[in-house]
């Protein structure tokens, strides 16, 4: 792996070159995986990030299948080599700890593939050290103002203003096509989408040391009458914890957090994970969070702009989509505007990204749609959602297509948003089903009238992000 001195060491752009064919704003996945793709093809870049050290997050560190095989289509394959990544096979979902084991679905090559997991950091330096070596691509680290230049007459985005690290002088580079991938917390965003960022809740994560998993390789979803808990490997040693938190998240200062983890958390995770867990929440000085954002998509209509990744379209963390979203993403542009022969026809642009906005909604309605409402019935808030939460859980439970195609659609494997809708509902009725079943018959009336109260809430969860996925 390259390191942050040798990456921080770049000569400066040649002077006084100020014009590129594009200009990536944010040198993270998306941003180092689209310079690698645009500059094979010959096109002039340009790569722009604000700070080159190792990034230091708790979420990004789950690559699900679909996106371990986007990265080969990029020929980009080898970033998930020598840095320590965990292979991952598949889930345990845990209902109150009651396992049902959810390996990856069989391909049609009759294996099972596999995901990754790892620590963030050091994979996005394994990106850049891409990026550093791909041909046409020319790295800069500065931090870009919010202020792109436009033409004042069309509107046209024809570069942007940044300061390079360590100077106070604002300089300007020109560009074709100005790409905004500067993640979540987008200062590009604003000016041009006018949907507002959901957050709902927030994860806090621990990393624990050496601990003993409950099937290695896998991906632990505890369900309890809480939101969540996620845990997975991301290293020979290290495993990530994160709790969902919903609403307002107690305070760490007084101390309060900590005391919710040991007493609220702690009692419903596994045995075996309870030391290690324990012992990270008493080591830890400060427990880190990140917001749990959702933003549906929109269409890029800005001449001389694009939008994307988490700057253009967010799902919560819980199914670990993102990457996955964002590699196929950088694939389908890179097979687009390789159509393209001048980036300065605008009106040709355009129409590409209209065809990507809609290309793109096989896989990305899919993820966005499993991620928001898998996250509704795991964090089940009210009795309603709780009949669904349980429903679900004995749906896992029957296995064959009742695994396989959950698993598939969220894994990035299997892109048909009808085979998700008739999944759902099916949960949906068998959940009213176990209710009967588990229910005296004498309070089966009961049932009856409640029964209609369950699928309407299956309504209210699904249909509102099916509906903004159609949007543009």
């Amino acid at each position: 792996m390259v390191g942050t001195p040798e990456l921080r060491d770049l000569p400066p752009p040649p002077l006084p070159k100020r014009s590129f064919d594009v200009a990536i704003i944010g040198a993270g996945i998306v941003g180092c995986t689209l310079a690698v793709a645009l500059g094979k093809q010959g096109r002039d870049v340009l790569l722009l990030e604000r700070d080159l050290s190792e990034p230091n997050r708790i979420v990004g560190e789950l690559l699900q299948p679909g996106g371990v095989r986007a990265l080969q289509q990029l020929g980009m394959e080898d970033c998930l080599e020598g840095f320590d990544a965990v292979a991952c096979h598949g889930y345990q979902v845990r209902y109150h700890d009651e396992p049902v084991h959810i390996p990856y679905a069989v391909g049609e090559d009759g294996k099972r593939p596999e995901g990754r997991s790892f620590h963030h950091g050091r994979f996005i330096q394994k990106l850049r050290s891409a990026a550093k070596a791909a041909p046409n691509v020319t790295i800069v680290e500065a931090t870009v103002s919010k202020n792109l230049i436009k033409n004042g007459a069309s509107g046209h985005v024809i570069g942007i203003r940044c300061t390079p690290r360590n100077t106070k002088a604002e300089i300007c580079y020109f560009a074709a096509i100005t790409v905004a991938a500067d993640g979540c917390k987008s200062n590009i965003r604003s000016d041009f989408i006018p949907r507002q960022v959901q957050v709902k809740s927030h994860f806090f994560g621990l990393e624990m040391i050496d601990t003993k998993m409950p099937l290695k390789h896998h991906g632990i979803v505890v369900l309890s009458n809480r939101a969540p808990v996620l845990i997975y490997q991301i290293g020979t040693h290290e495993t990530r914890v994160l709790v969902d938190i919903q609403g307002k998240p107690p305070s760490q200062t007084d101390g309060s957090l900590k005391s919710y983890m040991m007493s609220a958390v702690l009692p419903t995770l596994p045995e075996e994970v309870r030391p290690s867990f324990r012992k990270a929440v008493e080591d830890s000085k400060s427990i880190r969070s990140m917001p749990n954002s959702f933003l549906p998509p929109t269409m890029n209509k800005t001449p001389g702009l694009i939008l994307v990744g988490d700057s253009m379209n967010m799902r919560h963390p819980l199914t670990g989509g993102g990457m996955t979203v964002a590699f196929n993403d950088v694939v389908l542009l890179r097979d687009l505007l390789a159509d393209v022969e001048d980036l300065n026809d605008s009106d040709l642009v355009l129409d590409k990204l209209a065809e990507f906005h809609w290309r793109r909604r096989g896989l990305t309605s899919v993820v966005n749609i499993l991620a928001q409402a898998l996250y509704s019935l795991f964090a089940a808030d009210d009795e309603n959602l709780k009949v669904l939460q349980k429903g679900c859980f004995a749906y896992f439970q029957m296995q064959g297509i009742c695994i396989d195609h959950p698993v598939g659609l969220l894994s990035g494997m299997l892109r048909r948003p009808l085979v998700l809708y008739s999944h759902f509902f099916a949960v949906a009725f068998y959940s009213i089903w176990i209710m009967f079943k588990t229910t005296n018959p004498l309070l089966w009336p009961i049932c009856f009238l409640r029964s209609f109260m369950v699928f309407y809430t299956a309504c209210v969860v699904i249909l509102p992000y099916i509906w903004a996925e159609q949007q543009c």
